[in-house]
């Protein structure tokens, strides 16, 4: 099973939980090397020869098609893949650059099409599975995220589109995360009470919140494609 960004954060909580469930893993990383490498020595600690690394930038194409090649390469198969890998940040209106729409057009949205065509040979090969991480801002917009919240819409309609397409043989659902781990860079407590005041169970989850309904979708649950799950406390109830 392929996690992309499954070095740290969520993606390395989502990588623990398939391999507790006795799944070899595939960790992709972009630049997290440290994190990705002491994750799959943890792993192979555990379990020898359970889990790789892959490093690629996933947005460059080439980079996606060797990674995948790279994979089945040296495990043979490829029966899941987890799109996690994101790029957050906010973009207001009047400062946003080119670069910053290519980023995260560009891992939220194009980088899961182009792994999943990568993948799909092997995946339609042993009938597997695909989970994107989408974001219950993908249908509620977030303030100065006039291109994020766009990109992961995109994903939540990409992520309908390959369940069409690709049943019988593979199944496609989403996860859309609400307050689970606040952003990396500074959120002030103020904005983080505000948002836990819109929660109905009025605290924010867990990356094993995340986790456990990846795996429910990978293993448990074989009459389900198309849907996108939100693991949001309730919060989306009250928008």
């Amino acid at each position: 099973m392929l996690v992309t960004g499954g070095g740290k954060r969520i993606g390395a909580t989502i990588v623990r939980s398939l391999h507790a469930a006795n799944a070899n893993v595939a960790i992709h990383y972009r630049s997290s090397a440290t994190e990705a490498e002491a994750l799959c020595a943890e792993l192979n600690g555990q379990r020898q020869d359970s889990s790789i690394i892959l490093q690629a930038d996933l947005n460059q194409v080439s980079a996606i098609n060797a990674m995948i090649a790279a994979l089945v390469d040296n495990c043979g198969r490829l029966d899941a893949v987890v799109n996690n890998a994101s790029s957050f940040y906010p973009t207001p209106l009047g400062s946003i650059t080119e670069a910053q729409w290519e980023d995260l057009i560009g891992s939220n949205l194009k980088a899961p099409l182009f792994v999943c065509q990568a993948a799909l040979p092997h995946l339609r090969a042993s009938r597997g599975s695909i989970v994107n991480l989408v974001d219950i801002h993908a249908r509620r917009p977030l303030r100065d995220h006039a291109v994020y919240g766009p990109a992961k819409a995109g994903l939540a309609m990409l992520t309908r589109s390959l369940a069409r397409d690709l049943g019988p043989e593979v199944r496609v659902n989403g996860v859309a995360p609400g307050a689970i781990l606040w952003p990396e860079d500074d959120m002030s407590d103020k904005t983080k009470a505000s948002i836990l005041k819109q929660v109905p169970l009025k605290r924010s989850g867990e990356p094993a919140d995340i986790a456990r309904t990846v795996l429910f979708l990978l293993r448990d649950a074989p009459y389900v494609t198309g849907e996108i799950i939100a693991v949001d406390g309730g919060r989306s109830v009250g928008w």
